[in-house]
Parts: structure tokens; C-alpha cells; sequence
């Protein structure tokens, strides 16, 4: 089955490490890019039902009730089994969660990222672990139990003391889903070009190095597995029957239409993008579909998976020796007909997935 992604590209306040097409921007703005949204939903022709839907941004979970209702309106919604909004802290309300609800969603991700205060103050994020456990606490009180809490390895100053609190506070919260995302420097954000200069803002000159990043991330897989937390996707880790269905589709390769600025879709073995600033999306320019390369794309995507891919007989053969280089370096695992990172090659999977492309 499909999948629908929605973009909000509005925040409260930029992060410094953000690359995200969004930003903050004032009432008329966000009033207009609302209309162009509603519009480009109503226009589409619906070729199958969707089954998940997934609200992201931005932060989704600052948009008008009425209009979100109005939004969700025009969406076929006869089978969605699953449908989440992305949060920032401290911007959840019991008149949310309740309208949230009682529109179908069930799902709510938390952008988390840290539970100290220190490093939540220098990538541009206001809220508290204290407001984090309110949120949820509430979520869950209005009966939106199925949770998801994100975290960031490798930010400014972080420790390995740090990273523990900011796991134990997950420990503590226990919610069925948690997201560890390793840190990427980009040259788009504001910490990134700090970096990339030499300087000192945003806490550029306190970064721990790429091998802490990993140890912490390694550290966080350790942990959640003994929360009952298994990792199912290189950043993601969940409770048996609590993995995103929507991103699932992602990574299976599975349809999903996306609307908004920057939202992607796939179908029919192609891929297309929406305008990626707000100006060209009001612009109404319309994205140019892309032919994909299936058998690349069943690495590069399905690689993600805890549990690998089963390569045809043609796969095996156009990609024997990436295949067999990686595997004598440790960092693929066969395993009968299937194929699977290894834990070293899931820290160095971005580096292996490039191997994969443009091999004929």
C-alpha cells in the first residue's frame, strides 16, 4: 500500500544544524504557502489509497487546527493505518492532542535531539527535559500512546556523560519508538558553515569527534536493546509492531506521493520533487519525474534495513565486487540468500551505499 508525506517547513526557531527546506517566517507567508498546499492536495488524482500518512517539516504540530483539519479532509483516509505529525516540545496542548485525535492521527514524533540543557541552548532548541516528559505524559493521557523521541549523536559538547543522561531520560520515558540520528555537518546550516570556516559559534569548536559520534551511537543501540528497543533501520529502533509504517515504505521501495515544499515521491519506478524554497513551490513549478535504476536503488534504500536484502541472481552478479569487497573488509554479511550490513558497516553505510551506484 501507499503512503502520503505532507511537508510544513515552518518553525518556531531555526536549529544551527538544520539543512531542512524550512525556516521561520511570518503569518502571511505561512497563510499563503497554507493555500498553495491545499490547493496542490485537492488538485492531485488519487490513483490508489493511501495507508499511512506522515506529517514533517518544519514542525507540522504549529499548524492552525482548523486548516490541519481542512487538510486532512482532502486525503482518502478509508484504510490509513497509520498517521503521524512531527513535534517540536513544547508545542503540544491538550486541545492539540485532542483535535490531532479526533482527526485520525496516531502517531507523534518528538524532535528531541538532547536532554541537556547546554546542548539543546547552542543548537538554537528551547525547550526542557521537563517539557519533554509533560508532553508525552499528556499525549498519552489523551490516548496517543504510540510515541516516537529523537535523538542526535554527536552534537556540541556532548560527552559520553551527557549522551547517558540524554538515554537514560529515554530509559525513563520509555516510549515504544526512538530515533538515534548520527550528526552530518552540511554546509547549508548555520553550524555546518561555522564549521567549515573555522569558527567558534554554535559551539563549533566543542564538537566531538567522528569516532565519539560512533561510540555513542554504538552505546545507544546497546541500551535500547536492552529497553526492548530493537533497531529495524540504521537510525531507527522500536518495540515489536511499533516500527514507522510510513518510512518502512521508504525503504521497501513502496509508493508514496509527497506535497509541500522539498516533499519527494515514488512510484512506477520513478521519483519526483516538489520546489525545494518557498518561493519557487508558490510558483507552482512543476517537479520533472526522474527514471531510478531499480536494482541501485534496492541497495542504496533497502541496505537500511536491520535485516538487509534478498539481491536477485542479476543483482549478485552486476554488484559482485562491491559485494565481495565489503565483505572481506567486515562491513557486509551474507547470510543464505540475503545480504545485511554489519554493526562496523552500519557506521560507514553512507560511504558503502555510494559503491552501489552507477555500476553496470
Amino acid at each position: 500500500m501507499a503512503g502520503v508525506y505532507i511537508s510544513y517547513p515552518f518553525c518556531a526557531q531555526k536549529c544551527s544544524f538544520c539543512n531542512f527546506a524550512s525556516d521561520v517566517a511570518p503569518a502571511a507567508s505561512r497563510q499563503r504557502y497554507e493555500r498553495a498546499l491545499l490547493s496542490e492536495v485537492r488538485g492531485h488524482r488519487w490513483e490508489w489509497q493511501p495507508e499511512t500518512l506522515y506529517l514533517g517539516g518544519g514542525t507540522p504540530s504549529l499548524m492552525p487546527l482548523e486548516y490541519l483539519a481542512e487538510l486532512l479532509e482532502t486525503i482518502p483516509a478509508k484504510v490509513i493505518s497509520e498517521a503521524t505529525i512531527e513535534c517540536a516540545p513544547g508545542t503540544v496542548t491538550r486541545e492539540k492532542a485532542e483535535a490531532w485525535k479526533k482527526s485520525g492521527i496516531n502517531r507523534v514524533s518528538l524532535g528531541v535531539q538532547s536532554f541537556l540543557r547546554n546542548e539543546l541552548q547552542l543548537t538554537g532548541r528551547r525547550h526542557t527535559p521537563e517539557m519533554v516528559a509533560a508532553d508525552l505524559a499528556l499525549l498519552r493521557d489523551t490516548g496517543l500512546g504510540n510515541l516516537n523521541l529523537d535523538l542526535i549523536a554527536g552534537l556540541p559538547e556532548q560527552t559520553a556523560a551527557s549522551w547517558e543522561e540524554s538515554l537514560d531520560w529515554i530509559e525513563r520515558l520509555m516510549p515504544p519508538h526512538a530515533s538515534i540520528y548520527l550528526f552530518e555537518s552540511d554546509e547549508d546550516s548555520r553550524l555546518g558553515k561555522e564549521l567549515l570556516s573555522g569558527g567558534v559559534r554554535y559551539g563549533a569548536a566543542k564538537m566531538p569527534s567522528d569516532d565519539r559520534a560512533a561510540e555513542f551511537y554504538e552505546r545507544a543501540r546497546v541500551r535500547l536493546a536492552k529497553m526492548g528497543l530493537a533497531r529495524y533501520e540504521i537510525s531507527n529502533f522500536a518495540q515489536r509492531g511499533f516500527e514507522s509504517r510510513h518510512n518502512l515504505k521508504y525503504w521497501q521501495l513502496e509508493p508514496y506521493v509527497g506535497f509541500g515544499v522539498d516533499a519527494t515521491s515514488f512510484g512506477n519506478g520513478r521519483r519526483w520533487s516538489n520546489p525545494d524554497t518557498l518561493l519557487s513551490y508558490l510558483d507552482r513549478q512543476k517537479p520533472e519525474p526522474i527514471a531510478t535504476d531499480p536494482a541501485e536503488e534496492h541497495f542504496f534504500v533497502g541496505l537500511r534495513l536491520d535485516a538487509g536484502i534478498e539481491p536477485s541472481a542479476a543483482e549478485w552478479e552486476r554488484f559482485r565486487l562491491p559485494i565481495e569487497r565489503w565483505i572481506q573488509e567486515g562491513m557486509l554479511e551474507r547470510a543464505g540468500a540475503r545480504l545485511r550490513l554489519t554493526l562496523n558497516g552500519v557506521l560507514l553505510s553512507n560511504e558503502i551505499f555510494q559503491e552501489f551506484l552507477d555500476v553496470h
